[in-house]
């Protein structure tokens, strides 16, 4: 027998909505377990024997699942855009459709994009509380000096407050690019160009590179893959740290 779980983490892993969606269609009667109406948020299911259903139809909770993908430039972080632009679920194959992304990244850039039906550990790694590392490759235009790289390590202020990069690695500097790796744990929206813009060098390129123990090694822009069991356990680990 699979271990009882809260009905909006089955709905979420089955793909039928987010946690706060289901929320809402509980609330709205449209979810029934066993053939009667479900509102309380707390009610658990058993998803071995359990039946769950939303508007009528049967849902099925999906085996856990997290994949690693290669978002490309331009692509979108939304399930479907209005004006027609491509978004990552245009671009992934249909069986992964119901994972959902960890993090975000910006509309210009690209690299490593974890996606997942394991809400309760997406959560975890995610807020900036868990501190999980996630590292870029810059590409930023003039020189970038070593006061700029001091500032980037000490902290500079942002419309959110103080923003600081836990390591930052120099490739190489000038004269008219420069090329850098930067370590943040926070994940706050734009935050690598809007520290780049802070000391004076725009981000050309950018691509994140490792998100916590996840490596985008040699994916490609487009491309994407299953974790391994071991990846996943550190995933674990690193959101019980």
């Amino acid at each position: 027998m699979a271990e009882a779980i809260r009905l909006q983490k089955y709905l979420s892993r089955a793909g039928a909505a987010s946690r706060r969606e289901a929320e809402r269609m509980m609330e709205e009667g449209r979810i029934r377990v066993n053939g009667q109406v479900v509102m309380e948020l707390g009610v658990r299911v058993d998803p071995d024997r359990d039946i769950v259903e939303l508007d009528g139809r049967r849902v099925s909770a999906a085996p856990l699942r997290w994949i690693a993908f290669h978002k490309p430039v331009g692509a979108l972080m939304t399930r479907r855009d209005p004006h027609g632009g491509r978004t990552i679920y245009d671009i992934l194959p249909a069986d992964v459709a119901g994972l959902r992304y960890v993090g975000r990244l910006d509309r210009d850039a690209e690299g490593l994009l974890l996606l997942t039906n394991d809400g309760d550990l997406a959560q975890a790694i995610q807020h900036p509380s868990g501190g999980i590392e996630r590292e870029y490759w810059v590409e930023a235009s003039g020189v970038i000096r070593p006061e700029a790289v001091q500032k980037l390590r000490s902290g500079v202020s942002l419309d959110d407050g103080i923003a600081r990069a836990k390591r930052v690695q120099l490739l190489d500097a000038g004269p008219i690019v420069s090329h850098a790796h930067l370590v943040l744990t926070e994940g706050r929206k734009r935050e690598v160009r809007r520290m780049m813009s802070a000391v004076g060098h725009p981000v050309m390129r950018l691509r994140r590179v490792r998100f916590g123990p996840v490596l985008l090694g040699d994916l490609r822009p487009g491309a994407w893959r299953d974790l391994g069991e071991k990846e996943v356990e550190q995933l674990r680990r690193s959101a019980a740290r």
